[in-house]
């Protein structure tokens, strides 16, 4: 998905409220401390590709180097490169300043919910994208559930979101922005006669 596509994206779920949780999620990736301390996981029928490859771009666009993400993969080929042979092993070895970020549409098995707990127990901050699990919620310090075909927005359009997020370089806003944007939440939209 290019810019122009997530803009028009961002266009059409402006009034859902899809766009702050992603947002929201995004930012939170940001809080990892160090280059290759994001830690991307998924379920062993379905790595997630496609968002840490998105991820390591938002990386390299933002010039944030904490973005730059590590893909955490179940049985990694003993000749692949090394960027693509980190295995489960890595999880045990998280600790504080790092992210586990599990991208899970379907239900995570339990051995990657042993993990994640082993991982939260140890420091690591847990996020997580999936459609509805309620257990791998649980151990997430933040997640976003994807509700299944038929809603407003995609498994995979959300991951688009969390990611370009990530890698938004927004300048802090003044006093009088933030104020703003505070008494916008707490009085509600602006409804137009």
């Amino acid at each position: 998905m290019d810019a122009a596509s997530v803009n028009l994206l961002r266009e059409v779920l402006a009034s859902t409220g899809w766009l702050e949780r992603t947002r929201e999620l995004g930012l939170a990736l940001r809080a990892t401390r160090s280059p290759g301390g994001l830690l991307v996981v998924g379920t062993p029928e379905d790595e997630p590709w496609h968002v840490t490859a998105h991820l390591a771009d938002e990386a390299r666009l933002s010039g944030l180097a904490q973005l730059s993400p590590t893909l955490v993969r179940w049985a990694p080929p003993p000749g692949a490169p090394p960027h693509l042979r980190v295995g489960m092993d890595r999880l045990r070895s998280a600790g504080r300043g790092e992210t586990l970020f599990v991208v899970a549409e379907g239900r995570a098995p339990v051995p990657l919910l042993e993990r994640v707990d082993d991982a939260r127990r140890t420091g690591a901050t847990i996020l997580a994208v999936d459609g509805g699990d309620p257990e791998l919620e649980s151990l997430a310090h933040d997640a976003i559930a994807v509700p299944p075909e038929g809603g407003v927005l995609s498994f995979d359009a959300a991951q688009h979101l969390v990611s370009s997020a990530a890698g938004e370089v927004r300048r802090r806003a003044g006093l009088r922005e933030r104020l703003a944007l505070l008494a916008d939440r707490i009085t509600g939209p602006r409804v137009s006669d």
